[in-house]
């Protein structure tokens, strides 16, 4: 890697990880399409940058996160993150942060941004459903998110742990504006989920800098629910919402839920931001019960992928991404409403026939 801009007249460099378990499948499923989508646009090719990362990383490296992956990465715009099986690495490094969670905190990635959609053809609890839930992503009531040194959480005695929470206005303010932001471009309403009759001082703080970041977005139409309500209600009309900010534990736990309710983990994508840098994530794990069996689905890694390229475009002023983005997302759903699908959305497609069949949707004219 050299200090040159990821970004040239020909190209543009991503990173690539291929992680653990089911990584190794959906991962080049994801390069393939993401591939055939730029070429199909005319958008200029990919040169991606393959780096190691999780259980391979430690049998070459000695560690699931190399310095050579955390280096390359800072000359990279974005890049694709396969799942990692953390509980399956050696002990000494089971207690550590996750691959991710590293590449998380040293980037600042502070939004991470999970859709949640019902896909034609798919039986869901919720088939209405199509919001996003943003997710503040470096501190709140996950620990590990929020100390320099250490994980956050600590013993005083056997039996006595404790956890530390962090809610700064920043960290707040800066997500409710990527919140906002996000709502003007679908339909401008945005739900702020907090627990502030319970947690008065933590995410009161977090629902009144929301609030103040939503007067400078006066078209915006703002609510806000406790967590628990939130819960409910996404089960009973969760077709009524539109973007849905929150804190870090709750957003990961809600945004699970919209998962299921409308269709499967495996169709639930995610990218996780910062102000110059983007990755492309899935929001489900490894999967190690199924790797190599040609059974995985691909869609959260391929609709994942159709937002970094989305939010590239936005960011650079760039159509070309953005129209790449555009095929994947809609070669996935049209590829779904046709009927070829995985098990776990009702189908009998294999990986690779699931990515065949998205292939032939891609490059079609």
């Amino acid at each position: 890697m050299t200090g040159a801009s990821a970004i040239t007249s020909s190209t543009l460099r991503l990173g690539l990880m291929h992680g653990d378990g089911i990584g190794h499948e959906i991962v080049p499923v994801a390069r393939q399409i993401v591939d055939a989508a730029m070429s199909a646009v005319h958008a200029p090719p990919v040169d991606w940058v393959e780096l190691p990362l999780g259980r391979e990383a430690i049998e070459t490296h000695g560690t699931p996160i190399p310095d050579k992956t955390l280096v390359a990465l800072e000359q990279l715009p974005g890049w694709i993150l396969g799942p990692h099986d953390s509980a399956s690495y050696p002990s000494e490094f089971r207690g550590q942060l996750t691959p991710g969670g590293v590449i998380r905190k040293k980037f600042e990635l502070f939004a991470n941004i999970r859709p949640a959609f019902a896909f034609e053809g798919v039986k869901a609890v919720v088939p209405t459903m199509d919001l996003v839930i943003v997710r503040e992503n470096t501190e709140g009531l996950y620990a590990d998110r929020n100390m320099a040194v250490g994980s956050g959480e600590f013993m005083p005695t056997p039996d006595l742990a404790l956890a530390v929470g962090v809610f700064t206005r920043s960290a707040c303010e800066r997500i409710a504006r990527t919140a906002f932001t996000l709502a003007t471009r679908r339909r401008n309403h945005v739900t702020i989920v907090h627990k502030a009759n319970v947690l008065t001082l933590t995410t009161g703080l977090f629902r009144d800098a929301c609030l103040s970041v939503a007067t400078e977005f006066s078209h915006v139409v703002v609510d806000d629910q406790h967590v628990d309500a939130m819960a409910a209600l996404l089960v009973r009309r969760g077709g009524d919402f539109d973007v849905v900010v929150t804190e870090n534990m709750f957003g990961d736990i809600l945004s699970d839920l919209t998962g299921e309710l409308s269709g499967s983990l495996g169709s639930a994508p995610s990218i996780n931001a910062s102000e110059t840098k983007v990755m492309a994530q899935a929001a489900h794990g490894a999967a190690p019960d199924i790797a190599g069996k040609n059974r995985a689905n691909p869609t959260a890694l391929l609709l994942s992928s159709a937002m970094m390229l989305d939010w590239l475009g936005e960011s650079r002023g760039d159509s070309g991404l953005t129209l790449a983005a555009s095929r994947i997302t809609n070669a996935v759903r049209g590829t779904i409403a046709a009927g070829t699908a995985t098990a776990d959305l009702g189908g009998l497609a294999s990986t690779s026939q699931f990515a065949e069949a998205v292939y032939a949707r891609t490059v079609r004219r």
